[in-house]
């Protein structure tokens, strides 16, 4: 299987953002390659496999999935995790042609080379796990009527057309325009609790119901860093800049869809 890799937030933002923001990498999406390597290849396929294993105890067909690509002492207040994905259940056809049970995840990615630019990647574990700054995965398993409700999602046309390819680091969960993984994964599943692929609609409950983590920095200063770097915009924002989270999303999911559960996995 071949590895992609994915860069979690560049360099200059990265610099500019832990020293000034203090915002670094809580939406962030990809590792790129030159990323160092915290953990040896045996390592992230043992964690990867352990994944699957808590995913498929929970009997989950479909699953979010988050990851830490940065340090936590480098994140923000309420901010753990920086990239969520779908994890769903699926045949997979290995290098030597086998097929195996196993999952897939369903990711929005930044393109490399263009950071404000974003796409839909399906890659696997192994993957998604690899370069991250800790062995530790966040996994939210909804209820088995809101998966199944997802899986219709993800199967449809509904899936690609929620996404929108302007991306920005911090972009606000209630507004269109600007686009980031957690936003694009809470845009899937309020099609699918309210069964409509229509944007403005989706929004609207969005804004209704969903409580979305402040950014808690100077605005002067997360304009001044939109200058520097492309994947940080704040032109969807009006007012205290907020986005969405992992942990925002397992709290709306708690309250709203009964019966979802919210846990981690640790290394051995």
């Amino acid at each position: 299987m071949q590895v992609r890799w994915r860069r979690e937030i560049s360099g200059l933002a990265l610099a500019w953002l832990a020293g000034a923001v203090q915002a670094s990498g809580f939406s962030s999406s990809f590792s790129s390659p030159g990323t160092p390597l915290h953990f040896q290849p045996e390592q992230v396929v043992s964690f990867s496999k352990k994944v699957e294993r808590q995913l498929a105890s929970q009997g989950a067909h479909v699953a979010l999935l988050a990851r830490m690509g940065r340090p936590a002492s480098e994140l923000p207040q309420g901010m753990h995790f920086t990239h969520v994905a779908f994890a769903v259940y699926s045949e997979i056809t290995t290098a030597d042609q086998r097929k195996l049970p196993g999952y897939a995840i369903y990711n929005l990615y930044q393109k490399d080379g263009r950071p404000d630019v974003s796409e839909l990647v399906q890659d696997f574990p192994v993957d998604f796990f690899s370069g991250v700054a800790e062995l530790e995965a966040g996994i939210i398993v909804p209820s088995a009527e809101l998966q199944k409700r997802l899986l219709e999602v993800i199967a449809s046309p509904a899936y690609s057309a929620l996404h929108d390819p302007h991306y920005s680091l911090i972009a606000n969960p209630y507004t269109l325009g600007r686009q980031n993984c957690t936003e694009f994964v809470l845009d899937v599943i309020q099609a699918a609790i309210y069964q409509t692929s229509e944007l403005n609609q989706i929004k609207a409950n969005t804004r209704a119901h969903f409580s979305a983590q402040p950014v808690n920095v100077n605005r002067f200063k997360l304009l001044l860093g939109s200058l520097f770097s492309a994947e940080i915009s704040t032109s969807d924002q009006d007012g205290q800049p907020q986005t969405a989270t992992f942990e925002t999303i397992g709290q709306y999911l708690q309250q709203y869809d009964s019966g979802s559960q919210v846990f981690t996995v640790l290394a051995d």
